[in-house]
């Protein structure tokens, strides 16, 4: 006797062009990454990147997995780990970005040199980076968790699409900070950067598949949209490195603009999410747990 879905035909024909729309992703992407593989064999900074990437890529794959056999997370414990994510990237971006662009720009002898031009054009770097990363923000169309769609004609795209462009927003300026950070720092120093990102990705990972689940999307189809946004990281930091060890002098640049990026991020995306529910104690003691522990990291690491 044939076997009969449980889902009316409406339903089950939006969850088959889900799956199709994933899948042509998730194929893209790999795709795009193997190519990349042929092309960053020649330039070990680029394979360094791409291995961190991918690591961060694969943090977030894992932290999804829970998230097929845990019925949702509670409000309080997601806050705690939106905060987690931000103290974080908010560490890294002091430790493993400005500062290390900070060095770099007074090596260079940028604007003449000395500590106020070099302040100066990291300054000026990481407000280009934050400028580009609201200029995305204005022009994508996405849907945040609880703030809604934002962006031009979001209402034209499906909610599913909403969110894929969201998470790479999310995840881009972390891929671009872990390639900029192998081009510009040490391997300790961009070791301890990639782990970091990839730690509070696994966090990550599992809110953004519970929020998913959350907003009514089916279980495996969440863990799947989660996992794929990962090969956004990967990606981004082949491109960071690729730019910066290309030319040099853009060095401080590109650590003050990786830097602006995340902290766009961390103000206009995390932190306001992590305080729209009333969880404002338990999101900023996970901020302070990720600040502490990337400051650790980057202290002991590099």
């Amino acid at each position: 006797m044939q076997q009969v879905s449980s889902l009316p035909a409406p339903r089950r024909v939006l969850a088959g062009r889900q799956w199709l729309g994933l899948t042509i992703a998730g194929a893209g992407g790999l795709v795009l990454l193997a190519r990349l593989w042929g092309f960053v064999q020649t330039n070990p900074v680029i394979a360094s990147a791409l291995l961190g990437g991918s690591a961060a890529a694969l943090a977030t794959a894992l932290g999804t997995l829970p998230a097929l056999f845990s019925q949702r997370l509670s409000d309080r414990v997601q806050d705690t780990l939106f905060g987690f994510g931000a103290g974080v990237m908010l560490a890294a971006s002091a430790f493993s970005l400005v500062i290390p662009g900070l060095a770099a720009a007074r090596e260079a002898g940028a604007l003449g040199g000395g500590a106020w031009a070099a302040g100066g054009v990291v300054g000026a770097a990481i407000l280009l980076g934050a400028f580009a990363l609201l200029a995305l923000d204005r022009l994508l169309p996405h849907e945040h968790f609880i703030k809604g769609r934002e962006g031009a004609a979001a209402r034209k795209l499906r909610r599913t699409w909403l969110f894929v462009i969201a998470i790479a927003l999310h995840n881009l300026p972390e891929g671009l900070a872990i390639g900029v950070g192998y081009a510009g720092n040490d391997g300790l120093r961009a070791n301890a950067l990639a782990m970091g990102i990839a730690i509070q990705d696994v966090p990550e990972g599992l809110v953004v598949a519970a929020a998913l689940l959350t907003a009514g999307y089916r279980r495996a189809f969440a863990v799947g949209l989660g996992i794929a946004s990962g090969l956004v990281e990967p990606i981004g930091a082949v491109l960071g490195a690729a730019i910066i060890s290309n030319a040099a002098a853009l060095l401080p640049w590109g650590l003050g603009f990786a830097a602006g990026a995340m902290l766009f991020v961390i103000s206009h995306e995390i932190i306001p999410e992590s305080h729209r529910k009333g969880h404002e104690a338990f999101a900023t003691a996970g901020l302070m747990l990720g600040f502490v522990l990337m400051m650790v990291l980057d202290t002991a690491l590099g």
